[in-house]
Order: C-alpha cells, then structure tokens, then sequence
C-alpha cells in the first residue's frame, strides 16, 4: 500500500516586497492635505519608490519668524484707516493696484487712501518632476486696501478700472479685522524677510503639486509595473511620493510610488 501526498492548496501567495501601510501626509493650508485612502486593506502593500529623505530638524529660523510676525502685528496696530477688500476681475488684482495707486494721485486721495496691497505668497510648486519657486496671489481676484472710507474715497476705489465692487455687507463696505489683515499679509512678509536674511538657512516654503490630483488615473512608466494604469489615492509633495492603486492578479493592490514613476494618461 503505497502513501498519497494531497494538496488542498489552490491558491498560492506572492510576495510583492515589504508591507507599507500608510505614507506620510502633509498638512497643508491651502486644500493640499490628503485624507486616508477609504480603499480597503488587503493586507499587501507595495513600496516602488526611492527611500524617503530623512525628516527635517527643527528650523532655528522659526524664532525670527514670530518676530518678523510680531513685528507686522505691531506695524498694523500703528497705522491709521482701515482695510477694506475690493473684488476685482480675475487675473487683474495687479493692474487694479496700478490703475489705484495712480488715481490717488491724480485724484488728490492721499489723505484718505494710503496703500494698496495685492496679498502673495511663496510656494515650491512641483511640476513635470520639476519643482520650482513661484509668487502667487493669497486671494485670486481681491485687494486689499486701506483707507479712511468717504463718500469721495469709495467712488475713487468702486470707479477703478477692472474693480467689481468692495466686500460688504447689506452694500454697506466691511472693514477687516486686525488678524484677518495680519493673515493676509504674513506669507509676504515673511518671504520678504527670508529673502533679506544671510546664511544658508532659508525658511520653510509651502510644496503644491500642479501635475498630479488624488483620484486621477496615470500610468507607470518606470519599474517592475510599467505599462500599468494606477489610480492615485495619497499624494507627498514634499518628498515627491505618492501612494496609488494598480491591478495585480485580478484586484486592487497599493503601491508606493515616486513622481518620475508615472505620467498622466
């Protein structure tokens, strides 16, 4: 009587490399944070990417930082009139500071209308794998101004060119308050200052990714997957990764990526 050797098993397991659970995500102002993926965990995780760069050590820069902030807040307590928004046409928000600063003069307002101010800020905007120091408006489509209002300073402001109307309530203009103008007006000053500053430290600036968007469908162009489409589920922009979702087997498997890894479909 001879023994039978039996094997139930009708499946057999791969092993794709390493577990990685989650990715690290940033915490970004402006609509950049990324939620966890709602995907459900099958337990396979895939890390294609390039080791990702060490964390940061506390910037001793950030002291300065609060006493360039501290310092806005005071020069804001100092001045006179208030800050009022006006809309403007969109894309126009440095023509309508122009065409502005020019009719106070002409218009003989400088008592009434002492500056004019287009809010920007500096952001590291990665695109095409390159990333690259860009200026932007903080409020696409508003400026700010400050002003004793008047009936004679409101017609100099509402009959600009290109300028749509003041921020009111009940048409009645509103003016800010001091916080809203300080955090209107701290990305500049702040990169105003790093910029003045000596020494290799500079600060911090915000990373955006102007290529990729959670939910978009690329595909991978380097590695073992190449030719596959992914779908994108968590992006990094700081350290250029990102985690997506690529068919392996028949279901959805997370992989871990890096930008020169995939390419818009």
């Amino acid at each position: 009587m001879s023994d039978t050797h039996a094997t139930n098993e009708s499946d057999f397991e791969i092993d794709l490399g390493p577990a990685d659970a989650s990715a690290p995500s940033d915490d970004f102002e402006v609509d950049l944070s990324v939620e966890a993926s709602d995907e459900p965990d099958d337990g396979v995780s895939i890390d294609l990417s390039e080791p990702e760069p060490p964390a940061a050590e506390p910037d001793e820069g950030d002291s300065s930082d609060e006493a360039v902030l501290e310092a806005l807040r005071e020069q804001l307590r100092g001045q006179i009139g208030d800050w009022y928004v006006i809309h403007t046409y969109s894309g126009m928000e440095n023509r309508v500071k122009q065409n502005l600063d020019s009719r106070v003069k002409t218009l003989g307002m400088e008592e009434y209308i002492f500056e004019t101010v287009v809010p920007t800020e500096e952001v590291v905007e990665t695109r095409s794998g390159t990333r690259k120091t860009v200026t932007r408006t903080v409020l696409p489509g508003y400026v700010l101004v400050r002003m004793e209002l008047t009936d004679a300073s409101w017609a100099a402001v509402r009959h600009t060119p290109s300028v749509t109307g003041f921020v009111a309530h009940a048409n009645a203009p509103v003016p800010l308050s001091l916080d809203e103008v300080h955090k209107m007006l701290a990305p500049a000053a702040l990169a105003k200052a790093a910029a003045a500053a000596s020494g290799p430290k500079r600060r911090a600036r915000k990373v955006e990714v102007a290529d990729f968007k959670v939910g978009d469908s690329v595909m991978v162009v380097n590695g073992p997957f190449s030719g596959v489409h992914a779908t994108i589920t968590e992006i990094n922009a700081n350290s250029q990764r990102l985690k997506a979702l690529v068919e392996i087997l028949g279901r959805e498997t997370p992989v871990d990526l890096t930008f020169n890894q995939i390419a818009k479909v």
